[in-house]
């Protein structure tokens, strides 16, 4: 089986729009939530808190591709011209027939589509809708755009499984070039706050409330005090590759993806089982031929709800005990939704190439139903080479990757 090489990388983030600039934010402790107080006037909505990516200039972007994207599809173009030129793809790799476009988001952009039907429903008419609509909402928008931009001509798929999405995008990708679907893959995934996207966590109780005065305190993943998400945005792209074809070329290797599960916890919609999170955590460490022990570090979902953390406190528990340093990088983000397993495989790397594990931000004191796991409560300066990173969305999906430093 070919192995795969992470040659390329690129990010839009509550923390900064680059490798240094999410480096140095990470390494100072430096949380990307602030305060929404105009949430105010959305009439019941108790969660005033998000991630905001720092701001950038959308006219990087030419308007003949600019004028079918969405906040999110900007975004996404955005970090992936970041992660070709990282990769130093040339335009006969960008268009040719071995190189693929695979990209996740929750759904199309939530403000085009809360501006059309404030409009539909105030005039009852679609007077005034633009032409262009349609792709800044569909489903695939995000891959479509991103592969407009770089003039790809490879496979093409959106993959749209909330906050899994762009976890199962980088796996099938990987998947596709190790049984030689492909040979380069862009891959990852991208999402846009609004508040009716807040509003889904907020009528479920599941999103943070307690710290709209004091944004920075939230989320708290396995934290005694957590009290629930708090949604960011963002995008995050990787460059895929056949390991030999990236040493031919000389290219600079990140790292690996040396192993990918998914599966389905199909007991209950919103509430996850720790059974099948540690099912799908070993099956993908069976599919990297690594055992649980092999690893150095476990980037965890960990999102800050009561129920989804100790759940997959557990889940890790029954993996590798205390084994393993474990923290979560939403407490420095908030969740990314859709682009939160390709960022979190983003930071791994990181890490790993920068010789420091980060600790999980506003983690003071560890829930008992937390407890038993290697928590990282300061940096641990180490040589971490394997790390598991994964991520679980409503609907029970599951999926986990196994990634090693370059």
């Amino acid at each position: 089986m070919r192995r795969v090489a992470i040659t390329g990388m690129g990010m839009l983030s509550p923390i900064g729009n680059s490798r240094q600039a999410v480096a140095a934010a990470l390494s100072g402790g430096v949380s990307g939530i602030r305060a929404m107080p105009e949430w105010a006037a959305v009439g019941d909505l108790k969660s005033h808190v998000a991630g905001l990516v720092s701001p950038f200039d959308p006219h990087q972007i030419p308007r003949t591709c600019r004028r079918t994207m969405g906040r999110l599809s900007l975004m996404a173009a955005l970090a992936a011209r970041q992660a070709v030129d990282d990769g130093a793809l040339d335009p006969e790799t960008l268009t040719s027939p071995n190189t693929g476009v695979i990209m996740g988001s929750t759904m199309g952009s939530v403000e085009v589509l809360d501006h059309f039907f404030g409009q539909f429903h105030a005039q009852h008419g679609i007077n005034g809708l633009e032409g262009t609509m349609f792709m800044k909402v569909m489903g695939h928008t995000v891959s479509a755009n991103v592969a407009n931009l770089l003039g790809t001509r490879g496979q093409l798929l959106g993959l749209s499984s909330a906050c899994a999405s762009s976890t199962q995008a980088v796996g099938l990708a990987c998947q596709m070039i190790q049984h030689g679907l492909g040979d380069v893959i862009i891959c990852g995934g991208a999402d846009e706050v609004q508040p009716t996207s807040v509003a889904v966590f907020d009528v479920l109780g599941a999103a943070s409330r307690r710290y709209n005065h004091s944004p920075t305190s939230t989320p708290r993943p396995f934290d005694l005090q957590r009290d629930g998400v708090v949604l960011g945005e963002g995008a995050a792209v990787l460059i895929l590759e056949e390991m030999d074809r990236a040493r031919r070329r000389g290219a600079r290797i990140h790292g690996e993806v040396l192993g990918y599960a998914t599966n389905c916890d199909s007991s209950h919609m919103t509430q996850p089982g720790a059974d099948l999170i540690e099912a799908c955590m070993r099956q993908a460490l069976v599919s990297a031929g690594i055992q649980p022990r092999d690893l150095h570090y476990i980037n965890a979902h960990a999102t800050g709800t009561t129920l989804g953390d100790a759940a997959e406190a557990a889940a890790i528990r029954a993996l590798v005990g205390d084994a393993v340093p474990v923290s979560a990088t939403k407490g420095y983000t908030g969740h990314l939704q859709g682009a939160c397993g390709a960022m979190e495989a983003i930071l791994c790397l990181m890490m790993m190439q920068d010789g420091v594990l980060q600790p999980t931000l506003n983690l003071e004191q560890v829930d008992p139903q937390c407890a038993g796991l290697a928590h990282l409560l300061k940096p641990l300066a180490c040589r971490a080479s394997l790390a598991l990173s994964s991520n679980f969305a409503f609907g029970g999906v599951n999926a986990s990757l196994v990634l090693a430093g370059g």
